[in-house]
């Protein structure tokens, strides 16, 4: 299946969960939730491991994946904070309708503009490999998704982001090390010019 094939499949599932989301009442509209979350979560990461890091260079879609990038940020966001409910509210509904807003027009962008542009600046074979590797990777994340309770998922991301973190302020003091070791060298230099 091509890239787009596959993202165009995905986008529709979701636009019918929200359907189903919409006419849920009570309690089910949680569980309808969980289901967006669980789709747009696994969609997000094929896009951002795969889809987005091959339309970057192109200059004809740079703009359009930054700014892909950037919608997904706030669906990230949106989530999280839905997902803290414990129940409905007249407040989590109008989040659940922002979200789908969100969604709705990334899609457009993303269907209306970026897959032409991709697929002028990629070409068909691309296309097709970049499709094959998305299915690859959906069908290795959601059998890793069911092998892990939420409780080890929370955990691995907690583990994730603090070993960034620790590799972030390692790489910092490096270049204040290097930077302050250059300086020392140079100290007695630049302290008889003072």
């Amino acid at each position: 299946m091509d890239a787009f094939s596959l993202l165009k499949a995905d986008h529709r599932k979701v636009a019918e969960l929200f359907d189903q989301l919409e006419s849920a009442g009570g309690n089910r509209k949680l569980s309808v939730f969980e289901q967006i979350k669980k789709e747009l979560e696994l969609h997000t990461h094929i896009e951002e491991t795969v889809f987005y890091p091959a339309l970057e260079e192109p200059k004809e879609t740079h703009d359009l994946t930054l700014e892909a990038y950037e919608e997904h940020d706030v669906v990230k966001k949106l989530l999280k904070e839905l997902s803290k409910a414990k129940s409905v509210t007249d407040e989590w509904e109008a989040q659940a309708k922002v979200l789908r807003e969100n969604v709705e027009h990334h899609v457009e962008e993303e269907e209306g503009e970026l897959f032409k542009k991709a697929a002028k600046a990629l070409g068909a074979q691309e296309i097709e490999t970049l499709g094959e590797e998305m299915e690859a990777e959906k069908t290795r994340k959601q059998r890793g998704s069911t092998r892990r309770t939420s409780s080890s998922k929370s955990s691995n991301k907690s583990a994730s982001k603090s070993s960034a973190a620790s590799r972030a302020t390692k790489r910092t003091r490096g270049s204040k090390k290097s930077s302050s070791s250059k300086s020392s060298k140079k100290s007695g230099s630049k302290k008889s010019r003072r």
